[in-house]
């Protein structure tokens, strides 16, 4: 039985993508403390809503999907109900192993999850990172379920910061360069429509081919700048402007408030 307690877009996304993967609603609990929103769940998907205590009693997997401000008090109200026996794994940004386990019996498996935005479409890139008891069959457990919405790598915790600055946070510098990209357009008259087509469908595509071909992005790169052509001089006016500084200042200015917040 996997339970998952917080049905927010994550939790959500989660649910639609165990489902999608041959998971029966008959082995899937979900906790959600809005009852419309509840019976929303039950009518869309035929599965079970339960209190957090008798989803911790029932199920052998918790996929904790609550903000990282509501999760400390959700651990100390159902630490009493787990055991060893019990995979715990939580996609709340910011709060270590060490800090969870510490609200937990002794011997519970921790995993700590740092997905993106992009899992609500199925297409997530996610970081695992084991706690103390955890051993590579809870890994397994933990790919398996959070690859139902995309993909899945495990990194140490140390890097968890890091994740979180790269592709926690990454679609929101896609999505800066994309809105800059369609203002740009619509200020030289082109209808904003045809300029979002433009910029999504080319933002899709660069992403396909740096995924798919294996090459490093320099030399992608430089495949599209002809020597004195029009992309040589943008790039010439984003070095002339520090845009690659800003976006390296940019994440490690992420990657330190990570920090901060999990008390790293």
């Amino acid at each position: 039985m996997i339970a998952i307690i917080g049905a927010g877009k994550m939790g959500e996304a989660l649910l639609a993508g165990l489902l999608a993967k041959d998971h029966s609603p008959a082995d899937l609990l979900v906790t959600e403390p809005r009852e419309e929103h509840a019976a929303e769940l039950r009518a869309r998907y035929g599965i079970e809503t339960v209190s957090a205590v008798d989803a911790a009693k029932r199920a052998q997997t918790l996929l904790l999907a609550l903000k990282p401000q509501d999760m400390l008090a959700l651990l100390d109200e159902i630490a009493s109900h787990l055991s060893e026996e019990r995979l715990l794994i939580s996609v709340a940004a910011g709060l270590t192993t060490l800090v969870l386990e510490s609200h937990l019996p002794s011997g519970v498996p921790v995993v700590r999850a740092m997905p993106n935005t992009p899992a609500l479409m199925g297409r997530g890139m996610t970081a695992i990172s084991g706690g103390a008891h955890t051993d590579p069959n809870h890994l397994e457990r933990a790919e398996e379920l959070l690859g139902t919405v995309g993909e899945v790598i495990r990194v140490g915790e140390e890097h968890m910061d890091t994740v979180t600055a790269i592709s926690g946070s990454g679609p929101a510098y896609f999505y800066f360069i994309a809105e800059t990209m369609i203002e740009a357009g619509v200020a030289m008259g082109m209808p904003r429509a045809t300029a979002q087509r433009l910029v999504g469908q080319t933002i899709t595509g660069a992403a396909a081919m740096l995924d798919g071909s294996g090459e490093h992005p320099v030399v992608l790169r430089e495949a599209v700048t002809s020597p004195g052509g029009t992309t040589a001089a943008a790039l010439r006016e984003l070095e002339r402007h520090g845009v690659r500084t800003a976006f390296t200042d940019a994440i490690e200015a992420a990657r330190d408030r990570s920090r901060a917040l999990s008390g790293n």
